[in-house]
C-alpha cells in the first residue's frame, strides 16, 4: 500500500517513456490498466450476479437495459480523459510542461460540466428514456431504479474518477490510475450482497445494487483527488487553471479526439439498444440472455482496453519526441500480445458458455439462449480487439478526425445495419451473429485506413 502513496517523480516516469524495455514499459503501463478493467468488469458484471440470484429474469433485463446509459457515462469521461490525456502524454515528450497542466485543470472541470448536464438530461427525460430502451411493464420500475442511483446520483463522480484516472496515466501514472479504478470496483463488489440482502428488504434488490455502485465510485472519485493533491509538486496533472485557459490549439486538440473517442462510444452504445430493441420482440429470457452475455464477453475486451490504454500515452510520447522506432516497437508489441489474448478467450468461451451463463442465473431457459449466443459473439473478439487498437492509435496520434471516420464506419456503416438486415433473414440469431460480420468488414477499412497513413507519415522509413 506504501508504494501506492509513494511520488518520487519526474525521472520514474521520463524512464518509463524512453529508457525501459519495450516490454517492461508496456507491462509497466499496462499491467495496472489491464487489473483495473478487469475490477471494473468484475463490478459491472457483480450487480448482474447478484440480481441474479433473485432468479427473477425481470429484475436482470431491467438492469441490461440501462448498460447504454451507463456506457454513454463512461463516454463522457473519455471526452475530456482520452483528448486532455492523449495531449499531455505528447505536450510531455514536447517537454511542454507548462501547457500541459492547463490542459489537465481544464479536462477536469469539462468533465464535472458535461456529467451534470447529462445527470439532469437524464433526469427530466427518464420515463422517455426507458421507453425507448425498450423498457415494459414488467422491467420499467427496475430500470428506472437503477439508472436514478447509478446515472442521476452518481454521474458526477463516475465520470470524474474515470477522467481523473485517464489523465494521471497519460503522465506515467499508470499504477495509481489502476488502484483507484480498482479499489472503487473492489468496495462495489462487498457493498452489493450488503445493501441489496442485508440493509434493504426484499423487493428492493435493484436499488441496493445501484446504491453500492454509486457509493463506490464516490469514494473512487475521492481517492483521486487526494492522489492529484498529493502530487501536486511533482506532476503536471492539476485542479486549479494558473495562467489562465489552455491555447485554443489545446482546446481544439482534446476536443479533437475526446469528442470523437465519445461518439464512437455513443454509436457503440446505439448499437446496444438496437440489440435490446430487437430482441425485445423475441421475449424477455432473450433479453434477459443477451443481457448476461453483453458483459460477460467483455472479459477479452477490457483486457484489450486496458492493454490500449496503456499503448496510447507512450506512443503518444514517442510520436511526439520523434523516437518512431521505440514508438513503432510498442505498436507492433501491443497488438501482437492482444491478439494471444482474444484467441485464447475465444477458446475459453467456447468451451465454458454453459458454466459462464449458469454462473449469473440459474434459469435454464436464460441458460440455453445465453450459451448459444456467447459462443457465437465471442468469436469477433480478435476483430473487436483490432478495431480497438487502430482507434487508440490513431488518437495517440492526435487525428481525432481520422478515429472519428473509423468509430462511424464501424457503427454506422456496418453494425447496426448488419443487425436489422442478418434479423430480417435469419431473424433472432442474426442479431447475434451480426457483430462477427460487421466486424470483418470494419477490421478491413481500418488496416486499408491505417496503411494509407503510414506511408505518408515521415515516420515511415524509420529504423
Amino acid at each position: 500500500m506504501n508504494k501506492i502513496f509513494s511520488f518520487k517523480k519526474n525521472q520514474n516516469t521520463t524512464e518509463i517513456f524512453e529508457n525501459l524495455s519495450i516490454s517492461h514499459a508496456l507491462a509497466t503501463m499496462a499491467v495496472p490498466t489491464i487489473m483495473s478493467q478487469l475490477i471494473v468488469l468484475i463490478y459491472n458484471l457483480s450487480d448482474t450476479f447478484f440480481i441474479g440470484r433473485t432468479n427473477n429474469p425481470y429484475m436482470v433485463a431491467g438492469v441490461s437495459l440501462i448498460l447504454p446509459i451507463f456506457n454513454i457515462t463512461i463516454s463522457l469521461a473519455g471526452l475530456a480523459g482520452m483528448g486532455g490525456g492523449a495531449l499531455i502524454s505528447r505536450l510531455l515528450g514536447k517537454g511542454n510542461n507548462s501547457e500541459a497542466k492547463k490542459v489537465s485543470a481544464f479536462c477536469i472541470y469539462i468533465a464535472i460540466i458535461v456529467s451534470a448536464f447529462f445527470a439532469a438530461f437524464v433526469l427530466i427525460f427518464m420515463e422517455s428514456l426507458l421507453t425507448l430502451l425498450g423498457a415494459g411493464p414488467e422491467t420499467y420500475t427496475f430500470a428506472r431504479q437503477y439508472v436514478t442511483c447509478v446515472i442521476v446520483l452518481g454521474g458526477i463522480p463516475t465520470v470524474l474518477a474515470n477522467t481523473m484516472a485517464t489523465l494521471l496515466r497519460s503522465a506515467g501514472y499508470s499504477r495509481e490510475a489502476g488502484f483507484g479504478i480498482s479499489m472503487g470496483g473492489l468496495i462495489n463488489i462487498a457493498l452489493d450482497p450488503l445493501f441489496m440482502f442485508v440493509l434493504l428488504p426484499s423487493g428492493m434488490e435493484i436499488i441496493g445494487a445501484g446504491t453500492a455502485t454509486m457509493l463506490s465510485n464516490i469514494l473512487s472519485c475521492l481517492y483521486f483527488f487526494f492522489i492529484i493533491y498529493k502530487t501536486r509538486k511533482t506532476t503536471v496533472i492539476k485542479f486549479v487553471l494558473k495562467g489562465g485557459l489552455p491555447k485554443a490549439s489545446s482546446i481544439l486538440s482534446v476536443f479533437g479526439v475526446g469528442l470523437p473517442s465519445a461518439i464512437a462510444t455513443l454509436l457503440f452504445d446505439i448499437d446496444y439498444i438496437v440489440i435490446d430493441k430487437l430482441m425485445v420482440g423475441y421475449g424477455d429470457i432473450p433479453l434477459a440472455a443477451i443481457g448476461i452475455v453483453l458483459k460477460a464477453e467483455r472479459l477479452p475486451l477490457n483486457i484489450g482496453i486496458g492493454l490500449c490504454q496503456g499503448m496510447m500515452p507512450l506512443v503518444a510520447y514517442n510520436y511526439a519526441a520523434e523516437n518512431f522506432k521505440r514508438m513503432k516497437s510498442f505498436i507492433r508489441t501491443s497488438r501482437l500480445t492482444g491478439l494471444t489474448i482474444a484467441l485464447c478467450s475465444v477458446l475459453m468461451y467456447e468451451i465454458c458458455a454453459g458454466g459462464i451463463m449458469h454462473i449469473f442465473i440459474p434459469d435454464p431457459s436464460t441458460v440455453a439462449y445465453g450459451t448459444d449466443f456467447l459462443r457465437i459473439r465471442c468469436l469477433a473478439t480478435p476483430l473487436m480487439f483490432l478495431s480497438f487498437h487502430m482507434v487508440y492509435l490513431f488518437q495517440a496520434f492526435g487525428k481525432g478526425q481520422v478515429s472519428l471516420f473509423l468509430g462511424v464506419s464501424r457503427w454506422v456503416v456496418f453494425n447496426i445495419p448488419m443487425l436489422f438486415i442478418l434479423n430480417y433473414i435469419i431473424g433472432m440469431y442474426g442479431i447475434v451473429w451480426s457483430q462477427f460480420t460487421a466486424d470483418i468488414l470494419t477490421v478491413s477499412l481500418s488496416f486499408f485506413v491505417y496503411f494509407l497513413f503510414e506511408r505518408r507519415s515521415a515516420w515511415y522509413r524509420a529504423n
